[in-house]
């Protein structure tokens, strides 16, 4: 019978060993932490990036959600080309209303050019339409071209 009290409070010592260990691992709250290949635009410009099959790359973007920027990916690019992996945020300080950068994570796949838009929607809440004069005029896009050779 102590035997099996000493397994299970093993058991017990290994798995809060690894379930602290997987928290502390994600930092920031961000679910990946490599970025690959980093590509910075931001609203009102095209970018080209010329990147090789199997490569991890991001979109990025200067994000500050607390004065109103809200970017989102416009459509998913074509799967044989790039995937999707996911969206992330850091922040360039600690303080609120620090801005930051909004990521947009993806694995090249085969040749090929994908056409990837990022959208700002500034102060437009859940919709995806500005909704005053002033909202427009701040919102924009980042236009991404990427070839994969």
């Amino acid at each position: 019978m102590k035997r099996g009290k000493a397994v299970v409070a093993a058991l017990a010592l290994l798995t809060s060993g690894l379930t602290s260990g997987l928290v502390a691992g994600c930092g920031d709250g961000s679910a990946v932490s490599d970025f690959g290949t980093v590509v910075r635009g931001a609203k009102g410009t095209t970018v080209r990036a010329e990147l090789r099959p199997g490569q991890r790359f991001s979109l990025a973007v200067p994000d500050n959600p607390s004065v109103g920027d809200d970017w989102r990916l416009a459509a998913v690019p074509d799967a044989r080309v790039a995937s999707y992996i996911s969206e992330e945020r850091k922040s360039a300080g600690q303080g609120p209303g620090s801005g930051g950068t909004a990521y947009f994570v993806f694995n090249t796949k085969s040749p090929g050019t994908a056409r990837i838009t990022l959208r700002d929607c500034w102060r437009c809440g859940q919709s995806s339409t500005p909704p005053d004069e002033q909202s427009r005029r701040q919102s924009g896009e980042a236009v991404f071209e990427i070839t994969v050779r």
